[in-house]
């Protein structure tokens, strides 16, 4: 990669190019393209599927991405260069709420591992060379942050008591499986892979942790959002009318098809669509009804507030993740776009076009 970041022209005949990862909480952009939203918009787009989110973050900052869906808490790292370079970045649009959850390993069911009890005696028990081992998606996560709170809850010291792995979203069911890692902290629809495999249960999951978190965000460097202002509001216009299809019930099933494909997800409809019609599937015959496990759009979830801006920064510090003195007052609303989000859903937006069928003419650079 060079050594500094290149800039972002005012304009390109080239498709815009957004990066996501192969999760189901990146259905907006999925159903946007499937849909023909973006052409509906005017929207030439290049859906990438990327690696893992220090691939997603490195091909913002430098240019090869002109958006992506991004955890929230990446935003802070970018901006004030946190483990990468520096670059402002922001986002105009929240993706979704909820979306994670908690699985644990069957080796650890075998085990007699059944509450909080019985998991901290056997982290107690191996807190040596052989530590119990959990994967989080990346550092600068609400994964990350609700693991901690959640072995917190059990009574064990994330920092001392257990073992914390950055481990890429698609390799936790296999690494699980393998035996290298003992739980982890996810979004769908890995957890679901690993339960129907047999290989896991889960204890816990994101909506009843941390009601209400932001979850994924839609990121672009600040300069994008200055010199190519007009496309950039369109884009959030094009995938918050996405994430409205994508919340209504009765899409759901549909939904879950389309993130199927091999150019998405690659897993089985039957995987991912346990977590959206929210019947969680939580191992050992054991079923939640989670109505909110996914949300897109409904009550205001897309808006990038300062008041959730604020709250995830003050979670980041407490975390430690956010050096205090960078936490400056000002940060909140210089990377959650409020401003931005307003412009591009005003009463005059377009409508959506119908959505009768799925067009199937996406191409996604593998």
């Amino acid at each position: 990669m060079p050594a500094t970041a290149q800039p972002v022209h005012a304009s390109s005949s080239r498709p815009l190019r957004i990066g996501f990862l192969a999760l189901t909480d990146a259905a907006p952009f999925i159903a946007a393209q499937e849909l023909g939203i973006f052409a509906h918009h005017g929207l030439r787009v290049q859906l990438c599927r990327e690696v893992g989110w220090a691939t997603i973050r490195d091909k913002i900052l430098y240019g090869e991405l002109d958006a992506a869906h991004a955890l929230a808490p990446m935003l802070w790292a970018a901006q004030l260069g946190l483990g990468c370079i520096k670059l402002p970045v922001c986002t105009g649009l929240v993706l979704n709420l909820h979306g994670n959850a908690i699985t644990l390993s069957e080796r650890l069911w075998k085990a007699g591992i059944r509450d909080h009890a019985t998991l901290k005696a056997e982290a107690l028990r191996r807190r040596g060379e052989n530590k119990l081992t959990f994967g989080v998606v990346f550092p600068f996560s609400l994964h990350s942050l609700q693991l901690h709170q959640w072995l917190e809850q059990v009574g064990l010291n994330p920092d001392r008591d257990v073992r914390i792995a950055i481990v890429p979203p698609a390799q936790m069911a296999r690494n699980l499986a393998a035996g290298t890692l003992d739980g982890f902290c996810a979004g769908e629809p890995w957890n679901t892979v690993s339960i129907q495999q047999g290989e896991g249960w889960s204890p816990a999951w994101s909506a009843s942790l941390t009601p209400g978190h932001v979850e994924k965000v839609l990121m672009v460097r600040t300069d994008f959002a200055e010199q190519r202002a007009m496309e950039h509001v369109t884009l959030i216009t094009a995938v918050a009318q996405a994430a409205a299809w994508c919340d209504e019930p009765r899409h759901r099933a549909q939904l879950a098809k389309m993130l199927s494909s091999p150019l998405y997800l690659n897993v089985s409809p039957k995987t991912i669509a346990p977590a959206l019609l929210g019947r969680f599937g939580c191992g050992h015959d054991r079923f939640e009804t989670i109505p909110d496990f996914h949300v897109f759009s409904q009550g205001d979830a897309g808006v990038p507030s300062l008041s959730r801006a604020a709250a995830i920064q003050s979670e980041l510090v407490a975390a430690a993740l956010v050096p205090r003195s960078l936490a400056t007052t000002d940060l909140p609303a210089r990377l959650f776009r409020e401003d931005i989000y307003r412009q591009a859903l005003t009463p005059s937006t377009p409508p959506a076009p119908p959505h009768t069928a799925c067009t199937q003419h996406t191409h996604a650079a593998m």
